[in-house]
């Protein structure tokens, strides 16, 4: 349902407006929720970033409630939907953030296969230990092989996400 502006132009409902605002709020309830690292390499207004670390010092329900109106009004005047798709980057729902998931379990798989596998990876990126890379390859092969629990895999997997800073 749309009302109409003094021009005859039509606007959004009351309600309507209201859902956006809700949507507004809960957004800066998602930035409020964050990490202090996380928070820290998003892209957001000043006015908006220090309003967020506001919000986590109160204690009160009430000034949290106010703080989090507050929120939702700067979220107005700012690009919503760029916040929205780095929230979204950081949950991992993105296509550049599955696309990077992937390719490290490619990598993953690649190098308990293939033992020139380690060669190519540290050629693209040299600052891995390797060392340790090696120590995992060994242990997650040995745990295949012995049918146990897929531990030094899975470390392997969170070494590879480290060093690609993802």
């Amino acid at each position: 349902m749309q009302d109409e502006d003094s021009q005859g132009r039509a606007t959004p409902s009351k309600s309507q407006r209201k859902r956006e605002a809700s949507a507004l709020q809960d957004l800066g309830g998602e930035l409020v929720r964050l990490s202090a690292q996380r928070l820290e390499r998003m892209d957001l207004p000043d006015a908006l970033r220090s309003a967020v670390l506001e919000a986590r010092r109160l204690a009160s329900h009430g000034a949290m409630r106010r703080q989090m109106q507050r929120i939702g009004k700067l979220m107005r005047a700012v690009d919503a939907a760029a916040i929205a798709a780095q929230l979204a980057e950081i949950r991992g729902e993105s296509n550049t953030a599955r696309a990077a998931f992937h390719a490290l379990e490619h990598w993953r798989d690649q190098l308990l296969r293939d033992d020139q596998a380690l060669t190519r990876w540290l050629a693209l990126h040299p600052h891995a230990d390797a060392q340790q890379l090696h120590r995992l390859i060994r242990n997650a092969r040995k745990e295949h092989a012995a049918g146990q629990p897929p531990r030094s895999s899975r470390a392997l997997f969170r070494m590879l996400r480290q060093v690609t800073g993802g």
